[in-house]
């Protein structure tokens, strides 16, 4: 069950491949997460040391938190993948035009967890072939819905 997509993600880039990752969390957090107060369309990911992080992700507090938590909504997250993942990630990044790019956060088995994509980033004559492909798919359906 998806919790929040990433739209501007499909519209900006190619997503070649998709990985689930776990993330690490405050207790505030995942409060403001299941209240729907969190934001990820601007956000991106950024590998460090062997490890990957989330940045930019927004996550507004809820007004009923703790006093005595000082919560940073913009605060960088790492993100909890097995080492063969991130080495295959790695070496898929350093070649010239990729990026790891957030695309939804979702629950699994109770935990929420992101969905990452490893993505090739689109040129402006793509994104207008693939409106192009949209508004015809959407003439179709009408087309189809008059005839019947």
């Amino acid at each position: 069950m998806s919790i929040i997509d990433n739209r501007k993600a499909f519209h900006d880039y190619f997503i070649e491949e998709k990985h689930e990752a776990g993330m690490v969390l405050e207790g505030w957090e995942v409060k403001a997460i299941r209240a729907g107060r969190a934001n990820i369309k601007e956000s991106y990911v950024v590998i460090r040391d062997g490890e990957i992080f989330l940045f930019g992700m927004h996550i507004t507090p809820l007004t009923s938190a703790s006093t005595h938590v000082h919560a940073d909504p913009t605060r960088t997250r790492k993100l909890l993948l097995h080492a063969h993942e991130i080495d295959k990630l790695i070496g898929k990044v350093e070649r010239a035009g990729y990026a790891l790019v957030p695309l939804d956060l979702h629950y699994s088995k109770g935990r929420i967890k992101a969905t990452i994509g490893l993505a090739k980033g689109k040129k402006q004559y793509d994104k207008r072939e693939d409106e192009k492909k949209r508004d015809w798919e959407r003439e179709k359906q009408r087309m189809m819905r008059v005839k019947v």
